[in-house]
């Protein structure tokens, strides 16, 4: 049976810093590597205030920066920032009220907009209801 997003992102999970062995991505060998967890990547989220937007880029270069890495991992950023996305709109389907603001990270015209079972509108309207 399929898991829930509640139970992928309550999976018991690590972050691992490991050095690249070849270039990968926009990363370089030798360079020190983060893979963070959903819980990493929604203590992130939440802290980016109300209104504010912050792109992967630059969420990626934070969250290496303070975890003492050179760089951290896009795929397992993205499968991550899914998986607290999903996690927070089953909850806020659920009548929550103070879920994670994931629309502040999330690009309405990106790939993974598109693949969120909340899609590309909701994230408009909320990031359009922290500007009023």
């Amino acid at each position: 049976m399929k898991k829930t997003w509640i139970e992928k992102y309550n999976q018991p999970r690590d972050k691992t810093i490991k050095i690249l062995d070849k270039d990968f991505a926009d990363m370089k060998a030798g360079e020190k590597m983060l893979i963070a967890t959903p819980q990493i990547i929604n203590n992130y989220v939440n802290q980016i205030p109300s209104s504010y937007l912050v792109d992967m880029k630059t969420m990626r270069k934070d969250l290496a920066l303070s975890h003492n890495a050179d760089v951290t991992c896009p795929v397992t950023t993205g499968i991550f920032l899914r998986i607290v996305a999903e996690f927070a709109y089953e909850q806020h389907k659920d009548g929550k009220t103070n879920i994670t603001p994931f629309w502040r990270v999330v690009n309405p015209r990106s790939d993974l907009a598109k693949k969120l079972a909340c899609g590309p509108i909701f994230i408009q309207k909320m990031r359009a209801l922290e500007l009023d």
